[in-house]
């Protein structure tokens, strides 16, 4: 998933991390001193989007930073099983961005851009 994270003097930081999708939000983990975890802390709306240009989904929501060792272990161990690495055996300080969304865009290709929007402001829409 590509994480578009912003700090206030330096502007837009974009990167792609591996995510988890729980059914209510996405986790996802970096090391504690990148800059997208710091831009994160600093300023928490973030937007996320999948690779595929054709088949898009956008997610713009606000991230919440768990420190390796204090995050859920439900979703801990859930992303570990995903990836096979767990960020909480690491010797360098990870933390995992848990991201709900707000508002999802949706499309498949030029003919579905009316009514893209799915949800906003948390709620999905019809």
């Amino acid at each position: 998933m590509w994480v578009s994270t912003a700090h206030p003097d330096h502007g837009p930081h974009q990167v792609p991390l591996w995510f988890l999708w729980d059914g209510q939000a996405a986790w996802m983990c970096t090391d504690a001193n990148s800059a997208t975890a710091r831009n994160a802390l600093s300023e928490p709306r973030v937007r996320l989007a999948l690779p595929d240009t054709f088949d898009v989904l956008l997610l713009q929501g606000e991230a919440s930073c768990h420190p390796a060792p204090e995050v859920p272990q439900d979703a801990a161990d859930a992303f570990a099983g995903k990836f096979g690495w767990d960020p909480r055996e690491e010797e360098t300080p990870f933390v995992y961005l848990r991201v709900v969304p707000r508002t999802v865009r949706a499309w498949r290709g030029t003919p579905e851009l009316r009514g893209r929007v799915v949800m906003r402001e948390g709620e999905w829409l019809e």
